[in-house]
């Protein structure tokens, strides 16, 4: 019973995944098409790049859904991890950049590269999850 739920959260995960990643690549497209190099950073300038960060929340909160329509504990705790190792290696490399920009002449971290690394670390977590619990999740 909980099988079919799983899969249920995870169809309706990708049916609200599917349309947010669409409209960001769309409105990257938008913004990168309408704001000029250099562009000042006036009030229409600042909305239009805002755009596409709206789509950011979109995916975190289709990411807290998915953890709240899973009925099976087990793959939640798998998400869970995968959240979390995420986070850690978001924050770990994020602050040992930072520091080696304070103390030597490299290219700065633009702030915009958190949200990709984070998934890059749930990637990670995925793998964590398969070496330590030997599955990684998606039903």
């Amino acid at each position: 019973m909980a099988r079919a739920s799983t899969n249920i959260a995870y169809r309706r995960y990708l049916r609200r995944m599917v349309p947010i990643s669409l409209a960001y690549v769309a409105s990257v497209a938008l913004a990168t098409r309408l704001i000029p190099d250099d562009a000042p950073a006036d009030t229409v300038t600042i909305l239009i790049a805002l755009v596409p960060g709206l789509a950011v929340f979109g995916w975190i909160w289709a990411m807290a859904r998915l953890l709240i329509e899973l009925d099976d504990e087990y793959l939640r705790l798998l998400e869970v991890r995968k959240f979390l190792v995420a986070t850690g290696v978001t924050l770990a490399g994020t602050s040992i950049w930072g520091m080696v920009e304070l103390y030597a002449d490299v290219p700065r971290l633009p702030v915009f590269f958190v949200f990709p690394l984070w998934c890059v670390g749930l990637v990670i977590g995925q793998i964590v999850n398969r070496l330590t619990l030997g599955d990684g999740g998606c039903a």
